[in-house]
């Protein structure tokens, strides 16, 4: 029932997660009460409504097999996401993180492409520790899943100037206004007093139902695509004005990555150009863009439910044209963007306020202490040594921020004796690669990412060498499912999963990420993908313009002309 007017709205058609949403009192649900349950799982309904909280039930894939074989259930674990908007994180939160991992998680901390931190591995019966922990430390979990806006992503740049401060300010007004209101969560996690009262609570955006599905939004500068934004269902560029300040902000809508395999009317999309505004303009824009996807999206069937399907079904004009009905003013004409070459801000530079951040590689972005190379205790140590400010980079790797010159020495020194290379030592291959966790954890995952990145991007930077093109900027990104969370759509090179040990090689985007790329060769097997790569970097050697990347060659060259230079295991998807 609605508890603003009382109605009860028809349900009829709609999917099963709209009537969990609209019964949930505002993701109540049964939550608190199954918290307390002696079971090592949630029910199917608290299932749905965790990913609000920013909690999703897993389960380890890999012990699936024995458990079986032994007549048991499945291990049963809990991930957690934390909302990082712009991947700000200060040193205290660092800390809760990493004491959190290794008390109730798996003892690794993972960098998401969305500025998140995960932790995997979280049993039932510490969950409510864990989220307590992450609170406390001035974060939270809230709207890190669900149907809602999901992080709110930055270019992490850490920049002083009039410019970068006032584009904080915005990020920081956009969140709150697309923050869902709800008590449930301070009641759940932070034993919140139920306040009764005569008058109803409200989702002043989200009503009873929330959106059809999840929602995401990253503010970009202008010239620096670092975070992506043909990826995104809004996306905000700040465009620079006299005394270095905003002088307004470019909006785009309708980008999104997720596809499902064999189903041609799912399908990925890059953001269009939706309008210009004003400084003081954007928080209204946002609300109203996510407004008329809550409005209009598909609530009927949740794999064309998208802000990019109500777009393709209704056109640009039709929702420009909604979004205008909205707002008590005019919105202007998009301008003309154009990127400078992607910098993924690694590696030493200054702020511009006479302090320093050192832009440090996490493969994957998962800070653990493999074999010598101790990154989760080596990063520990600097954050409690020295304090610096963390920022989480969209390419999964982190920035340490404000680090004054005198402590550069000790930082290069705590990253050297814990085995953390200068990045300016990692082969550019590997530096330009991302994977997403995939197996064991992911329910979604078909085939190997996080796990199988590392072995085949080594051969394929061993290929380059050989080939003299080591020094080339050609990105790689694998995707254990065609939902793609480490956006392989819109890199050099993709690996899309398609089932164990097999993956689409996309070819055809570009580094900057402003194209997507296509299905090259579908279903090959991983060992034979190198294979697969050698005679087009011969050609692309061979035969590339100036100045040409690798992404940008294939795109102008053309999968037919690629086909009759390349190996017998070029097969036409």
């Amino acid at each position: 029932m609605c508890k603003v007017c009382g109605c009860t709205p028809s349900l009829d058609g709609f999917s099963k997660n709209e009537g969990i949403k609209s019964r949930s009192e505002h993701l109540r649900g049964t939550i608190k009460e199954e918290l307390g349950a002696p079971t090592p799982e949630f029910g199917e309904e608290s299932e749905q409504l965790l990913k609000f909280h920013g909690v999703y039930q897993q389960d380890d894939r890999d012990r699936r097999k024995e458990a079986r074989a032994r007549g048991l259930d499945k291990h049963h674990q809990l991930m957690i996401r934390t909302r990082i908007p712009g991947g700000v994180v200060s040193p205290d939160a660092y800390i809760a993180h990493d004491d959190i991992s290794l008390r109730w998680a798996n003892g690794t901390l993972r960098v998401t492409t969305r500025q998140d931190f995960q932790l995997h591995g979280v049993l039932k019966g510490d969950l409510k520790s864990s989220i307590r922990a992450i609170n406390e430390a001035m974060l939270t979990t809230l709207g890190g899943c669900g149907d809602v806006e999901r992080n709110i992503m930055c270019c992490p740049e850490p920049l002083a100037g009039r410019f970068h401060a006032e584009v904080q300010k915005a990020i920081s007004r956009v969140v709150a206004e697309l923050t869902p209101h709800t008590g449930a969560y301070h009641e759940i996690w932070l034993d919140g007093e139920v306040v009764e009262s005569s008058e109803p609570e409200v989702e002043p955006l989200y009503g009873e139902q929330y959106l059809p599905r999840k929602f995401k939004t990253t503010v970009a500068l202008e010239g620096d695509n670092c975070v992506d934004i043909y990826a995104q269902d809004l996306a905000i560029v700040a465009m620079r004005g006299g005394g270095d300040s905003v002088r307004g902000f470019n909006v785009l809508v309708g980008g999104g990555l997720g596809r499902t395999h064999n189903k041609p009317e799912t399908f990925v999309a890059i953001a269009l150009p939706l309008a210009f505004v004003e400084p003081d303009q954007v928080v209204d824009v946002a609300r109203e863009v996510v407004a008329v996807q809550r409005d209009y999206g598909n609530r009927t069937n949740r794999r064309h439910a998208r802000l990019k399907y109500t777009i393709a079904d209704r056109g640009l004009d039709w929702f420009r044209r909604e979004v205008q009905s909205r707002l008590p003013f005019r919105l202007q004409p998009p301008e003309s963007l154009s990127w400078k070459p992607v910098d993924d801000h690694l590696g030493w530079h200054e702020q511009g306020d006479g302090n320093l951040y050192l832009g440090v590689y996490v493969e994957n972005g998962r800070i653990a202490d493999v074999g010598g190379v101790r990154m989760r205790t080596g990063l520990r140590a600097i954050v409690d040594e020295l304090r610096p400010e963390v920022r989480l980079t969209a390419q999964q790797n982190l920035i340490l921020a404000g680090v004054e010159p005198s402590q550069r020495r000790r930082v290069d020194e705590l990253l050297a004796a814990h085995g953390i290379v200068a990045v300016e030592s990692v082969p550019r291959a590997i530096r330009h690669s991302m994977a997403c966790p995939a197996l064991p954890t992911c329910g979604l995952a078909v085939a190997e990412a996080e796990r199988a990145m590392p072995g085949l991007i080594r051969e394929i930077a061993g290929l380059l060498e050989e080939l003299g093109l080591a020094d080339e900027r050609i990105s790689f990104r694998m995707s254990g499912c065609p939902n793609g969370c480490s956006r392989p759509y819109l890199g050099d090179v993709g690996f899309v999963g398609t089932t164990l040990g097999k993956y689409d090689v996309m070819l055809g985007g570009d580094f900057d990420g402003t194209r997507l790329n296509r299905v090259y060769a579908p279903n090959v097997p991983m060992h034979e993908i190198p294979g697969l790569l050698r005679p087009l970097f011969e050609a692309f050697r061979a035969e590339r313009i100036p100045t040409e990347g690798f992404g940008d060659w294939t795109d102008r060259v053309g999968f037919e002309a690629l086909r009759s230079v390349a190996s017998p295991l070029a097969r036409p998807a």
